[in-house]
């Protein structure tokens, strides 16, 4: 007797990537930042009035609020905090998806995406992306959805499409379907999309403080949209879904901009090096836009290789899916970790 509703009973639940207990580890299979948050969020720990917690938070995290409006050149009524970027695609899901309503998105992608929708028993749509992760844009119009996701960078090709590519997808679908464009690797690219609220009455931006902001352990993002937009997603999400202690440790970190972008060039320069590495080992990387690499394996098995880091104490990832199956997306380490990788590597492929 199971007492779940069918569609629950029949899930397959999202996988998170593995995460080990030993720190003696090369963990980069889940795309966390290798380097730590600003020091300004390990001072506000350290001063951090805990009788601040006897209190509920502010309902709409309004600090946090004002600083990614102006960092965004957007008003604070154009934010929403969400516990992690995943929480905003929960609420964007009960808003806009129901039996009737389907969730439309180019795959590969962000698996979570189509585990969502099953929760909400809403129809997938997913529309392959055009050779080289152009995006097809006519097809994801043609689909029909109330929503359209679309992952950019993408997860896990790391591949990117122009704002202006974006803006004309968003002018497509409007008056039918919201566009919702997850920009959780934004930080690592070379554009975004922010500037396109203010254009576009149906598109909504997901952003993360895990990435760029070495905040993954914190669960913290925001939606940045149009003000109708967010009044009504405001409608849906939990009451206090982000605390206090996080909302101040959000606020602080997104405002050292200087320490944040150090990092960012930190990761991008080693992500061209690790890139170079893996093509002289034999592997076939396309352009990453995000903090990691998807590199296809030519003459090995990607699965045994996976296997095999494993052994090694090196942790990547591989996803079984179609047009995956020949592939590890890796995440960029530090120096050291990226060393100790490509040692494993080389090592596995000469055997």
């Amino acid at each position: 007797m199971s007492y779940f509703k069918e569609n629950i009973e029949n899930l397959s639940g999202y996988t998170p990537g593995f995460q080990p207990t030993d720190e003696d580890v090369v963990k980069v299979n889940t795309n966390e930042n290798p380097y730590p948050p600003s020091p300004k969020v390990a001072q506000l720990l350290a001063s951090f009035d805990v009788n601040r917690l006897r209190r509920y938070p502010a309902p709409l995290g309004d600090s946090f609020r004002v600083a990614a409006a102006k960092l965004n050149g957007l008003l604070p009524e154009n934010i929403m905090c969400t516990n992690g970027g995943d929480d905003l695609l929960t609420i964007v899901l009960r808003s806009f998806c129901c039996g009737t309503r389907s969730l439309v998105y180019p795959a590969p992608t962000y698996s979570l995406y189509e585990v969502l929708a099953k929760i909400q028993n809403c129809p997938v749509v997913e529309i392959p992306w055009k050779d080289g992760y152009c995006l097809p844009k006519q097809e994801l119009l043609d689909a029909g959805g109330a929503l359209t996701i679309v992952c950019n960078p993408n997860a896990p090709s790391g591949s990117f499409i122009d704002p202006e590519e974006i803006s004309e997808l968003a002018s497509l679908l409007e008056g039918k379907s919201v566009l919702l464009v997850d920009e959780a690797y934004a930080d690592f690219a070379e554009g975004n999309c922010a500037g396109l609220v203010n254009k576009h009455e149906n598109l909504i931006i997901l952003r993360s403080m895990s990435k760029g902001y070495s905040l993954a352990g914190l669960r913290f993002g925001y939606a940045i949209a149009c003000r109708e937009l967010i009044d009504g997603l405001l409608k849906v999400k939990d009451s206090y879904n982000v605390d206090a202690l996080a909302i101040a440790i959000a606020t602080e970190a997104i405002q050292d901009q200087a320490y944040f972008k150090r990092n960012v060039e930190l990761v991008k320069e080693q992500r061209t090096r690790v890139t170079k590495e893996l093509e002289s080992l034999g592997f076939r990387v396309g352009t990453s836009n995000a903090n990691f690499v998807l590199a296809q394996t030519l003459s090995s098995d990607a699965s045994d290789v996976f296997e095999k880091l494993k052994e090694k104490q090196v942790f990547v990832r591989y996803f079984p899916y179609d047009g995956l199956r020949d592939k590890l997306r890796i995440t960029i380490g530090t120096p050291s970790e990226n060393d100790k990788l490509i040692e494993a590597l080389k090592e596995i492929l000469s055997s």
